[in-house]
C-alpha cells in the first residue's frame, strides 16, 4: 500500500473516529442524571426563575424536542463549529473558549515542552549510566515525582514559595495580569487578527517585555508542578527503549568503528528508540488544550480546566460539549500525524 493509498484510508478512518466521538458525547449528556434546569430554577444559582420563562428557555435550548431531532441538530452544529450559547452565562461558547484557551497553551505548551526535553535526556543519560548510582537516582527522582498527586504538589509549592518564603506573594498566583498599569495591559510590539469563522479569533501579537515576564513570573509554579509530574513518564518510556536500543549490534557495529559515544546514544540509538516517545508525545500535545484541571483549580489559573470545572458545576451544557468535542478532535488529529511521523523517522517503516 503507498502513502496516498495510506492517506485516504487512515483520512476516513478518522472522519469515523470523530463521528463515533461526536456521538458518544451526545449520549453521554443525555444520560447524566442531572439537567440543566436545576441551574434555572434556583437550586444552583440561588435565583428562581417563573414556569413560563423556564418553558421558554427550554424551548430556546431544545431541551423539548424529540431525541433524533436533537441528535442531528448536535452533529451538525459541532461538524459546522456553530457552538452556541453557555447556558449559565449567556456568552457565545467561541467567546468563552477563547478567553481561557491563550492561558492554558502558554501553561501547558511551557509544562510540556519542559517535560519531555528534560525527560527524554534524562532517560537517555540514564539508559547509558544504567545500572550506577546516576541511574538509580534520576529513576527513583521520576518515580517520586510521577506518583505524586498535583493537587498535593500545587498546595506544597503554594506554602512554600508563597507562603514561607514569600517570593510570590506580592500577588495572587493564579492572576495572569497582576501589576499592569490601570489602563490596561502595555502595548504590543506587533498585533494581526487570526479570524476562523464560528471558531476561534485569536490576536497574534508579539507583547510587550514587561507582559512577558508578568506571564512568565505568573507560570513558574503552575508549570513547574506540571513538569514534575509530567517528566517521569517521559524519562521511563525514553530508558526502558534506549536500553534495548543500546544492547542491538549496529551500536556495537558503531563503537567498533569509533563513532563517539555521544553519537552513539543521541543520533543511532534515541533515534531508533524514538517510536513509542513519538506516540506519546503526540497524546501529549493532543490532551494539551484540555488544559490541567486540578492544577489550574489550586493556582485559580484562568484556563480552559478551571472553566470546565465551572461548567460542570452549573450544568452548562454547550460549553461542555465544545471543550469535549475540541480536546477529543486534537487527539485524534495528533494520532495522525503521528502515524505519518513514523515513517519519516523510521524508514523501515512501511505504510500497509
Amino acid at each position: 500500500m503507498g502513502l496516498k493509498t495510506y492517506l485516504v484510508k487512515r483520512t476516513f478512518y478518522m472522519l469515523f473516529l470523530i463521528w463515533f466521538v461526536l456521538t458518544l458525547n451526545f449520549l453521554i449528556f443525555e444520560v447524566m442524571p442531572s439537567d440543566p434546569t436545576q441551574f434555572f430554577t434556583g437550586r444552583i444559582s440561588g435565583r428562581p426563575i417563573s414556569e413560563a420563562k423556564l418553558e421558554e428557555l427550554m424551548t430556546l435550548w431544545g431541551f423539548r424536542q424529540p431525541i433524533e431531532v436533537r441528535y442531528y441538530k448536535y452533529i451538525t452544529n459541532m461538524l459546522t463549529f456553530q457552538f452556541g450559547h453557555s447556558i449559565a452565562s449567556g456568552k457565545d461558547c467561541v467567546v468563552l473558549i477563547n478567553e481561557a484557551l491563550p492561558n492554558t497553551v502558554y501553561l501547558m505548551g511551557l509544562s510540556t515542552i519542559l517535560s519531555i526535553i528534560i525527560g527524554m535526556l534524562g532517560g537517555a543519560i540514564s539508559a547509558y549510566k544504567r545500572g550506577g548510582k546516576l541511574d538509580t537516582g534520576l529513576v527513583l527522582a521520576s518515580l517520586t515525582t510521577y506518583s505524586l498527586p498535583t493537587f498535593w504538589m500545587g498546595m506544597l509549592a503554594l506554602i512554600i514559595f508563597g507562603k514561607n518564603i514569600g517570593i510570590f506573594g506580592f500577588a495572587p498566583i493564579g492572576k495572569v495580569v497582576s501589576y499592569f498599569p490601570p489602563n490596561g495591559l502595555p502595548a504590543p510590539l506587533f498585533q494581526t487578527e487570526i479570524a476562523i469563522p464560528n471558531l476561534l479569533s485569536w490576536t497574534l501579537r508579539i507583547p510587550a517585555p514587561i507582559e512577558v515576564l508578568d506571564r512568565l513570573w505568573h507560570l513558574i509554579l503552575p508549570a513547574g508542578v506540571l513538569t514534575l509530574f509530567q517528566y517521569g513518564g517521559y524519562l521511563l518510556l525514553t530508558r526502558a527503549t534506549m536500553v534495548e536500543a543500546l544492547s542491538e549490534d549496529y551500536i556495537v557495529t558503531a563503537r567498533a568503528k569509533g563513532v563517539k559515544e555521544r553519537n552513539i546514544v543521541l543520533r543511532h540509538a534515541l533515534k531508533n528508540a524514538s517510536l513509542p516517545i513519538i506516540t506519546s508525545v503526540a497524546l501529549a500535545f493532543g490532551f494539551m488544550l484540555s488544559g490541567a484541571i486540578i492544577t489550574e483549580s489550586v493556582f485559580s489559573y484562568p484556563g480552559i480546566g478551571t472553566l470546565t470545572i465551572r461548567s460542570i458545576g452549573r450544568f452548562d451544557y454547550p460549553i461542555l460539549h465544545v471543550i469535549f468535542y475540541v480536546i477529543a478532535l486534537c487527539v485524534i488529529i495528533a494520532n495522525f500525524i503521528a502515524d505519518l511521523l513514523y515513517g519519516a523517522v523510521d524508514p523501515r517503516i512501511r505504510y500497509g
